[in-house]
C-alpha cells in the first residue's frame, strides 16, 4: 500500500499553473470559492521531469480498475476507519446521494491519501475546491476529474488517453502523487506546495481556500469506551 516515496510523507506538493473559471476578484475571496462548486478551479500544470519512484505510481493507476480495498493490521484500525466512512459519508450525502458511490469514492480517497502520505481531509478540501466533488468537472484548460488532472500526464506515463483521467482511481491517484511531489519539493511546506499544485504559487487565495474547506473534513474520532 505504501510506494517507495511515501516514506517522507508531509503535505502535497503541487506542479501547476491553474488558470481558474472565476475572475481575478473571485480568487481573492476563499468564500467565493468554497460557495460555487459548480466551477472547476483548474488551470494548467508544468510538465517536468519525474522521479522513476512518481512515474511508476502514476502508470499503475491506470491499469487498476476497481476502488481499492484498504488493509488494516489491527481491528482498531478498521474500526476508526469505519467510524470515519461513516461521518464523512453523512458529510458527503448532499453532494453525492448514492450511498455506493459514495463509499466507493471516500473509501478510494482514504487509500490514494494515505498511500502518497497526505492528510485525508485535506485532500478532501482540495477536491471540494478544484471541482466540488464532480467527477466529470473539466476546466477551461482542459483539466479532468475530481482533482483536475491535466491530459498531458496520460502521455508522460500511459497512453496518451485523456479520458483515463475521468476513472475514478486514476484521477486520485495522479492528484494524490502531484501533489505529495509538489510537498517534496516545498520541503513540506503545504501552502506553498497548494500554490504549486494551482499554479499560484506564493500567492494566498487558492491555498486559504483549500485550508478553510479542509476543516469542514476534519475527524475526530470518539472510539465508545467499554461497557463498565
Amino acid at each position: 500500500m505504501n510506494p517507495p516515496w511515501a516514506a517522507a510523507a508531509g503535505g502535497p506538493g503541487g506542479l501547476s499553473r491553474r488558470g481558474c473559471l472565476v475572475s481575478l476578484a473571485s480568487l481573492a475571496a476563499p468564500a467565493a470559492w468554497l460557495g460555487a462548486p459548480q466551477v472547476a478551479h483548474a488551470g494548467g500544470q508544468l510538465e517536468e521531469p519525474l522521479m522513476d519512484s512518481v512515474r511508476t505510481a502514476l502508470s499503475s493507476a491506470i491499469a487498476n480498475q476497481a476502488p481499492p480495498e484498504p488493509e488494516f493490521f489491527t481491528t482498531e484500525a478498521r474500526l476508526h476507519y469505519l467510524r470515519w466512512l461513516g461521518t464523512q459519508s453523512d458529510r458527503l450525502r448532499p453532494r453525492k446521494p448514492d450511498l455506493e458511490v459514495r463509499r466507493d469514492f471516500l473509501q478510494t480517497v482514504w487509500y490514494e491519501s494515505k498511500r502518497a502520505g497526505l492528510d485525508v481531509s485535506l485532500v478532501l478540501g482540495l477536491i471540494q475546491v478544484e471541482s466540488g466533488f464532480r467527477k466529470f468537472a473539466v476546466s477551461s484548460v482542459g483539466a479532468r476529474g475530481y482533482m483536475q488532472v491535466m491530459p498531458f500526464w496520460t502521455r508522460v506515463i500511459g497512453d496518451g488517453d485523456p479520458g483515463k483521467l475521468f476513472h475514478m482511481q486514476t484521477n486520485l491517484r495522479f492528484g494524490c502523487v502531484i501533489l505529495r511531489h509538489y510537498i517534496d519539493r516545498e520541503q513540506g511546506d503545504l501552502f506553498m506546495a497548494l500554490g504549486r499544485y494551482n499554479g499560484s504559487r506564493g500567492r494566498s487565495p487558492y491555498p486559504d481556500a483549500v485550508f478553510a474547506a479542509q476543516r469542514k473534513w476534519l475527524f475526530a474520532d470518539r472510539p465508545q469506551s467499554p461497557a463498565a
